[in-house]
């Protein structure tokens, strides 16, 4: 089969300290780092070992995962197996990027977030030209809060024009059209973001062809609904993956709402769903196509 996982093992800690952020962040012990050494090493394995299927990998840890080892290690192992066509993270970049030269540079990827008074500006730009000079695909992009606006501003004027920069609406924030109309200057696909997606009783393709997946394996269809589908590891998730629609009044976060069928997104990010990189059409602001806007 064609899966696409999105991982999230039991990881929490972070470098930063964000008080925008919606997760909450733990320091974890050395046990617990090596749980969640462990319960990755697993599913790394299991990714490699599944042969069969065509696989792509999300990894959208709690806390920042590169900066630890065995994360990096599982991105530049995944990248070089056959039948896995793309592997991600989500990650604040404060880590040094170096070991993506032992990476497959045409399935590894990078999902990035500039988060503004947690880092010197300078020192996130230049990690960003060092990623584009390797050809590593990835994105940057900011939460849109009015403090962050001038220094995304500054970030689109000096990011290379291909790389595409997002913008996260702020959880809780609601903007008028003057402020849409502002973050929409420096990214077309903001008016994804501002308001969250009816989504009840609307077909996603979360829980057939893509799954969530936490530590101990347990298979749900979607970090955000809860139900169980199986385990990962006896297998026995796979009688259940079917087409469903959503459970959920709405859905707010791009990693979910970019899996619903009414919406155009897998035409407006083809070839880069998973690392958040729109064609070069939809990053342009240009119009879709008649078949983008089913």
């Amino acid at each position: 089969m064609d899966l696409t996982l999105l991982y999230r093992g039991p990881l929490a800690s972070c470098d930063y300290d964000c008080p925008y952020c919606p997760f909450a962040k733990r320091r974890d012990s050395t046990e617990q780092l090596r749980a969640d050494r462990a319960a990755l090493e697993r599913f790394t394995g299991w990714a490699r070992s599944s042969t069969g299927d065509r696989l792509s990998v999300l990894f959208t840890p709690w806390g920042e995962g590169l900066t630890r080892s065995w994360y990096r290690r599982a991105l530049v192992e995944l990248s070089h197996e056959p039948h896995i066509d793309r592997v991600a993270i989500q990650t604040n970049l404060s880590c040094r990027t170096e070991w993506l030269a032992e990476a497959d540079r045409d399935k590894v990827a990078l999902w990035c977030t500039y988060h503004p008074r947690q880092t010197p500006y300078e020192r996130f730009l230049g990690k960003t030209r060092r990623l584009a000079a390797t050809g590593v695909r990835f994105s940057v992009g900011v939460v849109g809060l009015p403090e962050h606006l001038e220094e995304a501003r500054r970030l689109r004027g000096e990011l290379p024009e291909e790389v595409y920069l997002w913008v996260n609406a702020a959880e809780g924030h609601t903007y008028t059209d003057e402020e849409a109309a502002t973050w929409t200057a420096l990214d077309p696909l903001f008016p994804f973001s501002r308001h969250p997606h009816r989504s009840a009783g609307r077909a996603c393709r979360t829980g057939a062809t893509v799954v969530s997946v936490d530590g101990d394996g347990t298979v749900r269809r979607c970090h955000f609904v809860r139900d169980e589908l199986g385990n990962l590891y006896d297998g026995s998730f796979r009688t259940a993956l079917a087409p469903r629609v959503c459970p959920l009044a709405v859905c707010d976060c791009h990693i979910g709402y970019v899996h619903l069928e009414t919406l155009p997104l897998y035409d407006v990010f083809a070839g880069g769903v998973l690392e958040r990189i729109p064609t070069a059409q939809a990053r342009l602001g240009m119009p879709l196509s008649p078949r983008a806007r089913r």
